[in-house]
C-alpha cells in the first residue's frame, strides 16, 4: 500500500503552522516549525509572492489531507462519500475523516499521533465490538465501542501515550474508560466540536471545480 515516507516536519513547515505529525515532540521547543517557520528548500525562504485563489483552495486541501495522514485517493473519496451525503458537503466531510478507527484511536489517546494509531491499527491492536480491525480507514458509527485487545495491554508505546492524555482534554462526543482501555464513539461529531483549525469550504470549491 502506497504511503509517505519523507520526513514528516517538512510538511508541516510547507503548510506554515504545526499538524502535530509527531507527537510529543510537536509540543517542544525541538519543533523545526519552532525554528525554520518557512517552507524547506533553498527558496524558502525567498520572498514570497500573493497567492491566486486556486493556491489557497489547494494549501487548505493538502493542509487538511497532511492533517489527517492520507494520501489523495483516499482523501478524494471521502470527499464524495461526504458529497453524497444529505446536509453541508464540508462538514460531512470532516465527519468523514473524524470517524476514521486510526483517527478515533489518535482522539482517544491509545496513539501519540495518526501515524502511530495507523501501525497499531494494521498490527491487530484493537478491536471493534468485540471483532479485531485491521483497517485504519474503517469508518465508526455512533455507539461503536474501540478497545485495545487483551494482549496488547502492557504495550508500553500504548501507555506512555495514555500518560500524556490530560484530564479534559478529551473531545465530548468521544467517552473514555482508562481503566478498561477502552473507548466508545458517542454521536458523529458537529463542526463545532472539531478542533481543527481550518477552512473545509475551500475544499468543496476545489473539488467541485
Amino acid at each position: 500500500m502506497a504511503r509517505y515516507i519523507g520526513p514528516v516536519c517538512k510538511l508541516c513547515r510547507r503548510e506554515g503552522q504545526k499538524l502535530f505529525l509527531k507527537g510529543s515532540k510537536c509540543a517542544t521547543p525541538k519543533c523545526p516549525v519552532e525554528k525554520r517557520n518557512f517552507p524547506p528548500g533553498q527558496h524558502g525562504n525567498a520572498r514570497r509572492f500573493k497567492q491566486s485563489n486556486y493556491g489557497v483552495q489547494l494549501r487548505e486541501k493538502q493542509k487538511v489531507r497532511r492533517i489527517y495522514g492520507i494520501l489523495e485517493r483516499q482523501f478524494r473519496n471521502a470527499f464524495e462519500n461526504a458529497e453524497r451525503q444529505k446536509g453541508i458537503t464540508s462538514e460531512a466531510l470532516l465527519q468523514e475523516l473524524e470517524c476514521r478507527l486510526d483517527n478515533v484511536v489518535y482522539r482517544l489517546g491509545f496513539a501519540s499521533s495518526r501515524k502511530s494509531a495507523r501501525q497499531l491499527v494494521r498490527h491487530r491492536h484493537f478491536l471493534v465490538n468485540d471483532k479485531i480491525v485491521n483497517v485504519p480507514s474503517y469508518q465508526l458509527r455512533a455507539g461503536d465501542v474501540v478497545q485495545v485487545r487483551e494482549k496488547s495491554k502492557k504495550m508500553e508505546v500504548i501507555h506512555a501515550s495514555m500518560k500524556r492524555m490530560k484530564e479534559g482534554r478529551l473531545l465530548p462526543w468521544l467517552d473514555l474508560d482508562k481503566a478498561g482501555m477502552k473507548g466508545s464513539l458517542l454521536n458523529i461529531p458537529a463542526r463545532a466540536d472539531i478542533p481543527l483549525e481550518a477552512n473545509e469550504s475551500l475544499i468543496v470549491e476545489l473539488y467541485s471545480k
